[in-house]
């Protein structure tokens, strides 16, 4: 089972970068978009229609603003749109997909903002994403978390740490945010398999040739409940692909994952 997210920075701009391409290249299961700053009918069809997939659609209600979206072609047993918050949810930052007895929650996590100004929203947004994943493997579910985290969780998964002590993504009550969601029992199996490995990062500015030097942060993730380690087959970054100031990241799972009751 192949899992791919990417934060595209708005998917009517990628939709003239090569995203159907390099949609149909990655054959996945599940593909899942951050920052579509669009509704659905404001796509072009052939971004939206992928013949043989599923289309889920999470639209913030401001304009041009967040918003998630999903295809997948294992036919899901549930799906939820949102998190059960109004204030959250009308920003269109959460799909949750299960198949049997596995958990797909994909995100965009809110961004906290210069000075913090939205720490408190990002706080309860990571709060209640966790009180949810808390809950899917209480009911005895496997979940894997997905997106873009807004997060550096350590000083490695940002190429400037020192500059960037007060920087959104970086602040202390973030990063601790960070620390008790693995306490929790889910797992970074990137990390876990590139430890001391600097240099993984998925987001870059556009400004002064940061992605051409590298001079980026680790903020999008997949991160597993422990039960499915032994079973990711694969897990990385695909650096390569250009269009947003982010790249895809993806997550290979025994094929059975998904049909397992």
């Amino acid at each position: 089972m192949k899992i791919v997210c990417w934060n595209v920075n708005g998917v009517r701009a990628i939709a003239s970068k090569g995203f159907t391409e390099w949609f149909h290249a990655q054959d996945a299961d599940v593909v899942c978009l951050q920052e579509v700053k669009a509704q659905e009918h404001q796509v072009p069809p052939e971004v939206v229609e992928i013949p043989g997939y599923t289309r889920i659609w999470n639209a913030a209600k401001k304009p041009g603003y967040s918003g998630t979206a999903v295809w997948t072609r294992i036919p899901p047993d549930e799906v939820t749109i949102g998190i059960g918050d109004e204030e959250v949810d009308a920003e269109g930052r959460v799909i949750i997909l299960r198949f049997k007895k596995l958990v797909l929650m994909t995100a965009y996590f809110p961004n906290s903002q210069e000075g913090g100004a939205r720490l408190s929203f990002k706080k309860k947004f990571c709060e209640l994403f966790l009180k949810r994943s808390l809950a899917e493997r209480k009911k005895g579910h496997s979940v894997v978390m997905n997106g873009d985290f807004n997060i550096a969780h350590t000083e490695i998964d940002l190429a400037r740490p020192k500059e960037n002590e007060e920087s959104p993504g970086y602040f202390p009550q973030e990063r601790a945010w960070m620390t008790e969601l693995l306490a929790s029992g889910m797992r970074d199996v990137m990390r876990e398999r590139n430890p001391g490995k600097k240099a993984l990062y998925t987001w870059w500015s556009y400004r002064g040739g940061a992605r051409e030097r590298n001079v980026g942060w680790r903020i999008d993730y997949h991160v597993v409940s422990s039960d499915l380690v032994e079973k990711v087959r694969d897990v990385g970054h695909q650096t390569q692909v250009k269009g947003s100031d982010h790249c895809p990241v993806y997550l290979e799972l025994d094929p059975a994952t998904a049909y397992e009751s």
